[in-house]
């Protein structure tokens, strides 16, 4: 049922549908042959473009760009799955780009799928059910992250990247173009490859993101004793200890291997 008088200060095609049990903020634009179902929130100022469907219980913060076609909140792709509750969540100021799909949780863990805010999320990418996204996160065309995936902050996933499911990638990490990921990936490192492999430092990202001369020389200490020392996970850990106290960087770069569910890429 659509509700379009009802909604203030939105331009919606006369095309679109949109569920009366939907709540749309303010100046909200929403495209041709749209389609938005029902427990669905748009918030202010986001632009929908058109033939996008927004299936259920998805809840989209403020100044969003849904591009056209994309599909969010759909039932997710799990043997399993029969109509359980389930919630998909995003935040705010992100661009998703054409055809992306994000599935809505499944009957696992809390049950649902969260993006968090100022990601761009390229053409024809996926994240499945029960996937944790942070915040700054850039995905390039294609990616696609199976469920329970956990990628954090300031990441950067290139195009054809493709995620096993229970991986975590940590922040300011960057993969190489067809990454095939089948295990945790510390903070702060590059991996390239099929199946992926350890690369070194990303370099650049941490420059970028204000981290100092210094903090780069502890992390690439860091990063030597780890891979290129031809010592265990646990007996890396043990020789990093004293440089992780001083050094928060490193810190959170032994805390992503230490907490690690399917082992680290070597």
């Amino acid at each position: 049922m659509s509700q379009h008088a009802t909604i203030p200060h939105a331009a919606i095609h006369a095309t679109a549908i949109i569920d009366a049990r939907a709540r749309i903020g303010a100046n909200v634009h929403i495209g041709a042959f749209s389609c938005i179902g029902p427990n669905v929130t748009i918030g202010a100022d986001t632009e929908i473009g058109s033939h996008v469907l927004i299936k259920q219980d998805t809840v989209l913060g403020k100044h969003n760009r849904i591009y056209h076609g994309a599909v969010l909140g759909e039932d997710c792709q799990h043997r399993h799955y029969q109509q359980q509750p389930s919630q998909l969540i995003i935040g705010d100021h992100n661009v998703i780009r054409e055809y992306c799909t994000i599935h809505r949780g499944s009957m696992d863990a809390m049950q649902t799928t969260r993006i968090g805010s100022h990601n761009y999320i390229m053409a024809g990418s996926h994240i499945a059910h029960d996937c944790t996204i942070g915040h700054h996160i850039t995905m390039a065309n294609q990616t696609a992250l199976a469920g329970h995936v956990q990628v954090d902050d300031y990441a950067n996933l290139a195009g054809y990247t493709l995620v096993h499911q229970f991986c975590t990638i940590g922040r300011h990490v960057m993969t190489g173009i067809n990454s095939v990921i089948t295990k945790d990936v510390p903070a702060f490192i590059k991996i390239a490859g099929n199946p992926a492999r350890a690369c070194g430092l990303n370099r650049i990202g941490i420059q970028r993101h204000g981290f100092s001369e210094a903090v780069l020389v502890r992390l690439k200490q860091a990063y030597q004793v780890v891979y290129r020392q031809g010592l265990t996970t646990e007996e890396a850990l043990k020789v990093l200890q004293p440089l992780a106290e001083e050094c928060v960087a490193v810190s959170d770069f032994t805390a992503t291997i230490r907490q690690a569910r399917r082992g680290i890429l070597r």
